[in-house]
């Protein structure tokens, strides 16, 4: 039952040409009351505002004091150099102020292609209408953007690049055919220099004692005074990349590949100090890791606490073995399993492979 302020202006007429006596009347009151009670009872109440939009940024040094830990954490997750993501969100977004970017999150440019089953959004760029994905926040686009150059396998031979090659990413990129424009890898690469991103491609997330939050470390002789981005909250800390460019986390020590976890070896640690720290036997972490009792790893040796998988990772079907490349160490840059690795190569045991040979990684090598 609804009551409009027009009844009550009528009942309250009624009320006040009775007398003043009537109007004190204590039910009177009662009455005016209740009527008000039914009156809030309405939906007079404002709709509360839509949250506003990820506001845009400004300028270049914005984008990349608020991106920074981000490029860098998906760096260390999936091996993207952050001065490439940071360069390709940069140009592909305008610095946040894309309208892509702006309504749909999406600051690399990427289209919907084949395989994208989430939300979409229709803009115009090489052709009228097209369809690109659409984000919930900037966080899912830098990690898409991560895995789609990760897992496709037109992009793979980039990840047998150093990360601190900022260059051969951003030609790579232009020749697997990220971008049509003939320019594009100058751009990154101008961007990258212009704005000294390339000393992101040297730090690793820490985490700050007391606080789930992270923070950046590098190392200050790469940093020195010619950085023109200022950070902040940064703490200084030795760079460790080992031979197969694996970024370590100091507030993780299990890493990630082919969906196994693996750590890198520190100074002065041994097998028999792996063992108690994760409960392991001393025949199982040889034996995830193919190596013959009696061996001795050092520092920076990758060591997996689960057995490696019997193909690599989806998207990563071949290796061109390089100079200095052996089978052993193929085999646990991809977290295959060695004799796996002999048999689809269709290669004796203890053989090695010739620099530029191709090695396939998933399955059996087609015979001639």
């Amino acid at each position: 039952m609804f009551v409009s302020l027009h009844e009550i202006d009528s009942l309250f007429i009624i009320f006040t040409a009775k007398g003043r006596s009537m109007y004190k009347c204590s039910y009177c009151l009662i009455i005016l009351l209740l009527l008000g009670g039914l009156v809030s009872c309405r939906v007079y109440r404002s709709v509360p505002p839509a949250p506003p939009p990820v506001p845009a940024t400004t300028s270049a040094a914005e984008y990349i004091q608020r991106y920074k830990d981000l490029a860098v954490s998906e760096m260390a997750r999936s091996g993207v150099p952050a001065s490439i993501t940071l360069a390709q969100g940069m140009v592909e977004s305008d610095y946040g102020r894309s309208t892509l970017a702006r309504t749909a999150n999406n600051h690399f440019g990427i289209k919907c292609h084949n395989d994208w089953r989430g939300p979409s959004v229709r803009h115009h760029d090489d052709k009228r209408n097209e369809c690109f994905r659409k984000y919930s926040s900037p966080e899912d686009s830098f990690a898409d953007h991560s895995d789609f150059l990760r897992y496709r396998s037109r992009y793979s031979f980039l990840f047998d690049l150093p990360l601190t090659d900022y260059k051969g990413w951003a030609r790579g990129l232009k020749k697997a055919g990220y971008a049509t424009n003939p320019r594009y890898a100058d751009m990154l690469i101008s961007k990258i220099e212009e704005y000294n991103l390339q000393y992101y491609d040297h730090m690793m997330p820490v985490s700050r004692a007391g606080t789930g939050t992270r923070s950046l470390s590098v190392s200050a002789q790469e940093a020195g005074t010619k950085e023109k981005v200022v950070l902040t909250d940064v703490q200084v800390s030795p760079l460790q990349i080992n031979d197969n460019f694996t970024v370590n986390i100091h507030d993780k020590r299990e890493l990630e590949n082919n969906g196994l976890q693996y750590i890198i070896l520190r100074d002065g640690e041994s097998l028999e100090t792996i063992m108690k720290e994760y409960g392991l036997f001393r025949w199982e972490i040889l034996r995830f890791n193919d190596m013959e009792d009696g061996f001795v790893p050092g520092p920076g040796q990758i060591l997996y606490i689960q057995p490696k998988r019997n193909r690599a990772e989806s998207g990563k079907e071949k290796h061109t073995a390089r100079a200095g490349d052996t089978m052993y160490s193929v085999s646990q840059k991809y977290g295959v399993r060695l004799n796996k690795l002999y048999d689809y190569n269709r290669m004796p045991r203890g053989s090695e492979a010739e620099e530029g040979q191709v090695i396939w990684l998933r399955r059996v090598k087609p015979s001639r």
